[in-house]
């Protein structure tokens, strides 16, 4: 950018001419062909930009932007978010002139936002690696802190808080030296490998064999701002024209939509049964794919999200082999997103990576292409603001793998916090380790809190008129279904929004909670829902319900007819 600028400063105006005939160059050709000097001179400056300003329309409006991004959606940072945000401000300038006295925002899946306190050996080690002076204090060995854990007392079954007072103990020490001379320089302020840092991704690639109990290659890993620049990476990969078509769950998380749309694809969806616990049948697969066809649609990829959002399911393993097996047979691309996969809250199921159920069935790079998506910001850690990420990417040929590498250069690298704890999720500490104990009773504090609040909100939802609920055997969202009165659909109708967005934003204004209208996910025509988090912390739970329950009788009473 650099060389391209400075050339551009020493260029004649005949030269502007010969490059602006230049195919990649053509925006030149509307350049003015005077002396740039001309225009730095005051006098001209002045009065050409009084004229101009009043006679020139701004040369970016709607009409002028990408059509693309025009059309792409994001409804879990959507018209609801935005009023929201709009009504918080409103009770800090003027506190009491609101219904509610703060907003509950269970949107987006966003824990620490709602309280949620991160891990303590993943933010030591990650302390100790972005300044390592600290690592050559004597006084770091005996530095102490206290913290709270909440564990599950095991007679009692309801949750204690013990107070523990742990020294920086030498295993978060030890972690944060070991990835600090994995590191060039041990600089966590400079770029990286494209992909990632060779150190990090042999660390996640042991993490994922130790998971899955088969091989996993370094190089497969590109660590990622998160899962969401990863999905791009393959978004963009595999789209060639709006003919390119992309299998994708309904309901489904938006991101997956608005890629689809911002890289010029088509979105082809296949509905979850929402009667079966949002069952993903290979049937409808089938369906769908054959009616892609028909319309001269050449479907590239299936979106599987597993644990799924905002749905819920756990797949069986079952399930899992016949999805495979159907995208070995039509030649498809697996794109598996496993964010939430330890977020499984039911003892019947269990996760399993759709790599792991591929080669258990004997399948191989040769056979079928895998790329698995994971993300710090989910799980029981929560990092979001972290944007850490990788995609693990399967059955693909060197000269593909060429490509990708090309587009993740583009990005320079992810950024080294993210890598970092991108690594820690992927080897915490284990059992016989000196942080083991108190690392375990955080993890297991949270994710059994988690299976309680899902579990309160479920309940509390059925309890409701009109109002039917899956149960959350996993991830961070609950997805009820809202059988509204006519007169509220009409009511929805005649304000020109859909009508579960005619609920949700009726539910904030009185409540101050936030939810996500079913409508910007997708689902059954003429079916309604919304989207809510299991994320408040289980004291603001009971607020949550208790306001839910009054606004929706009140509602159900206005619009019954």
């Amino acid at each position: 950018m650099r060389r391209f600028v400075s050339g551009l400063l020493r260029t004649t105006s005949q030269k502007r001419s010969s490059l602006s005939q230049h195919p990649s160059l053509r925006f030149f050709s509307s350049f003015s062909t005077s002396p740039l000097s001309n225009s730095d001179s005051p006098s001209s400056s002045s009065s050409s930009s009084s004229s101009s300003s009043a006679a020139m329309p701004s040369p970016v409006t709607l009409k002028t932007i990408n059509p693309k991004v025009l059309e792409c959606e994001y409804a879990v940072r959507g018209e609801i978010v935005t009023l929201a945000q709009q009504l918080q401000q409103e009770l800090q300038e003027k506190p009491g002139s609101l219904p509610f006295d703060e907003i509950l925002y269970c949107n987006i899946g966003n824990p620490q936002s709602l309280g949620q306190q991160p891990i303590t050996f993943f933010r030591e080690v990650l302390a100790l690696c972005d300044h390592p002076a600290l690592l050559d204090k004597s006084e770091t060995q005996g530095l102490f802190r206290e913290f709270y854990v909440k564990s599950v007392h095991s007679k009692m079954e309801k949750m204690v808080d013990v107070g523990v007072c742990i020294p920086w103990i030498a295993d978060a020490i030890e972690r944060a030296w070991q990835i600090l001379d994995q590191i060039p320089g041990r600089a966590t302020g400079a770029y990286s490998h494209s992909q990632g840092i060779k150190g990090l991704r042999d660390t996640i690639a042991a993490g994922i064999e130790a998971r899955d109990g088969f091989p996993s290659n370094p190089n497969d890993i590109f660590l990622t701002d998160g899962a969401s620049p990863a999905v791009h990476m393959m978004m963009q990969l595999l789209t060639r024209s709006e003919k390119d078509g992309i299998l994708c769950p309904i309901p489904q998380y938006p991101l997956y939509s608005a890629s689809i749309v911002l890289h010029g694809g088509t979105l082809v969806p296949y509905y979850l049964d929402e009667a079966t616990g949002w069952g993903l049948e290979v049937s409808e697969l089938q369906k769908q794919l054959e009616d892609a066809k028909s319309k001269g649609i050449t479907v590239r990829a299936l979106v599987v999200i597993n644990p799924g959002n905002p749905t819920g399911q756990v797949l069986s393993k079952d399930n899992q082999q016949a999805i495979v097996e159907f995208c070995k047979n039509e030649g498809l691309v697996l794109l598996a997103d496993e964010v939430y996969q330890e977020n499984v809250y039911v003892p019947d199921k269990e996760f399993h990576s759709f790599k792991k159920i591929s080669r258990s069935m004997g399948y191989g790079e040769e056979d079928i292409s895998v790329v698995s998506f994971q993300s710090v910001s989910k799980g029981y850690y929560g990092e979001c603001g972290k944007r850490g990420g990788y995609m693990e990417v399967t059955g693909f040929g060197a000269d593909v793998r060429e490509q990708i590498y090309k587009v993740a250069s583009v990005n320079l690298c992810s950024n080294i916090s993210g890598q970092i704890l991108a690594s820690l999720v992927m080897s915490p500490p284990k059992v016989g380790d000196e942080s083991y104990e108190s690392y375990s009773m955080e993890k297991d504090g949270i994710l059994l809190s988690l299976a309680r609040r899902a579990k309160a909100l479920e309940d509390a939802l059925n309890s409701l008129e009109g109002v039917t609920c899956n149960k959350a055997e996993g991830a961070m969202y609950l997805f009820p279904r809202i059988h509204l009165p006519e007169k509220a659909i009409k009511a929805a109708e005649a304000a020109k929004t859909a009508p579960d967005a005619f609920y949700a934003r009726r539910l904030l204004n009185a409540t101050g909670i936030v939810v996500v209208p079913g409508s910007g996910f997708g689902q059954v025509p003429g079916t309604w829902h919304f989207r809510c988090t299991i994320l408040p912390q289980e004291d603001k739970i009971p607020a949550i319900v208790s306001r839910l329950t009054d606004f929706h009788k009140g509602f159900m009473d206005e619009f019954r007819g």
